[in-house]
């Protein structure tokens, strides 16, 4: 058996790790690397392996750097199942459709150029019909549930609270008679979050891949996240301002929104307008509606306390899908929250949200989720003076402010304990700490060998072990 990366292997994006049992080619998540954009570019259209050769692919959550390559594995060939929980199935059939949507416009801006330079046109990475012919692919199985993936290999789905429908992954292997499990962490969630149930236990483990995304930081509490959005909020109604919140379309907002909903209830901040502007995010706040059987009873408690079925509806709250109504938040005369995607401020209409308001003192910017390296969220949050926003230089003069206590990845202590209650129920061998800066993958290593784990690996991309 062997193991070997080829995505999110020392940095924070492109989950997508390749696992070959007697024979057969298992890919855990085909994530999309998101960084400089040449390079992202190669990544993403170049596969290390032959994709006709793949013999199944395992998605551990919908989140565009975990399953947001796929349609390009699939239109070079790959022809298997895709497994995935129905929430994951679900959302991926429109992020997926949103991702294509960015890809083919990208280039229809670019081919603009490249023609006037006289320069060949870029194809787009892939199109909304790859989306289709992928979406055709997808076989969806629920929680805890045994499934065949390929002869010698079964798996089954453990909920790990991150977001709607992700799950950790584990595949008990028999080869030649020697059984072997595996476990793939996806991304880990975190305790006593709203909305989402905690993450649920593994046992049994021989190796693990664990994400380490927070390997090194940690988080605000909750309550403490509640108390940072409540001034900034009210801040904004003190300002008559603007509060933009860059953030998930999927998860995050969903969120944000749950939060600023129960804050309204509680007469804790004034009604203010709140704007949700992203179609993606629209959507995905109606397939969150469509799995209440995925909340966790906090919150089917305070669902059932204001005697609604909905937690992401409510009068201050406008969802906004099309163009013009977009184009007229510029021109809002009152103080509202805007909250639109991108969250890494790479693409979409929080580029044009940013542009018409981060040169304006009064206003707020607020950050509520990861920002990788090189990204334009990774910038304005490290202040920097001067961002580039849609081709033009801008002066950062709103005020910049980020909560982690929203994020719905474990930090260190997390995902340690996480880690901790595996081993109690293994005998884990080897741990291998993906999906995290090198810094921050080091960080967890050191702690996972202070914890009792024999041998522990930050594999660099292309990296294979035997197993």
């Amino acid at each position: 058996m062997k193991l070997q990366f080829w995505g999110a292997a020392q940095t924070v994006t492109g989950s997508m790790h390749l696992l070959q049992v007697n024979g057969y080619n298992i890919l855990l998540d085909c994530g999309l690397y998101q960084g400089r954009r040449k390079k992202a570019f190669e990544i993403n259209r170049t596969f290390p392996f032959d994709p006709t050769k793949i013999d199944a692919v395992i998605l551990s959550h919908a989140h565009i750097d975990h399953a947001g390559n796929v349609p390009s594995l699939v239109s070079k060939g790959y022809r298997g199942p895709i497994w995935a929980t129905p929430a994951t199935r679900d959302l991926s059939a429109i992020m997926l459709q949103d991702s294509a949507y960015i890809q083919e416009n990208d280039v229809i801006y670019v081919n603009k150029r490249r023609k006037k330079q006289g320069q060949k046109p870029f194809e787009p990475l892939y199109t909304k019909f790859d989306v289709f012919e992928s979406l055709n692919l997808f076989q969806s199985i629920g929680y805890n549930r045994p499934f065949e993936v390929v002869p010698g290999v079964k798996a089954h789905y453990r909920e790990i609270g991150h977001m709607l429908g992700s799950a950790s992954v584990s595949l008990d292997t028999d080869e030649y008679g020697q059984f072997k499990r595996v476990v793939y962490s996806g991304d880990v969630g975190r305790h006593n979050l709203p909305i989402l149930r905690d993450p649920a236990l593994v046992e049994s483990v021989d190796f693990m891949i664990m994400e380490s995304t927070y390997g090194q930081r940690f988080h605000e509490t909750p309550d403490q996240a509640r108390a940072t959005l409540k001034r900034a909020v009210l801040d904004t109604h003190k300002k008559q301002s603007k509060l933009i919140i860059p953030s998930f379309a999927v998860g995050r907002t969903q969120e944000i929104v749950y939060a600023l909903h129960e804050l309204i209830i509680n007469n804790e901040i004034p009604k203010i307008d709140i704007f949700v502007d992203s179609p993606l995010a629209v959507n995905a706040t109606e397939i969150f509606r469509l799995h209440p059987e995925l909340y966790d009873r906090n919150t089917q408690d305070f669902l059932d306390e204001i005697n609604s079925r909905d937690p992401f509806g409510f009068d201050s709250i406008t969802y906004v899908r099309d163009v013009e109504n977009s184009k007229a938040l510029n021109n809002l005369d009152r103080p509202a929250i805007i909250i639109s995607a991108s969250g890494m401020c790479e693409a979409g209409r929080i580029l044009h949200h940013l542009k018409n308001n981060i040169t304006n003192p009064h206003n707020t910017i607020l950050f509520v989720g990861y920002q990788a390296e090189h990204t334009l969220g990774r910038k304005i949050l490290e202040r920097h003076s001067i961002v580039p926003i849609l081709g033009e230089e801008y002066t950062v003069k709103a005020r910049v402010i980020k909560i982690d206590g929203y994020s719905t990845h474990a930090d260190h202590n997390g995902l340690l304990d996480w880690l901790k209650a595996a081993q109690t129920r293994s005998d884990l061998k080897k741990l291998f700490l993906v999906h995290g800066e090198l810094e921050g993958a080091r960080a967890l290593a050191n702690a996972a060998r202070m914890q009792g784990v024999p041998e522990v690996y930050v594999p660099e991309r292309g990296q294979a072990f035997k197993l």
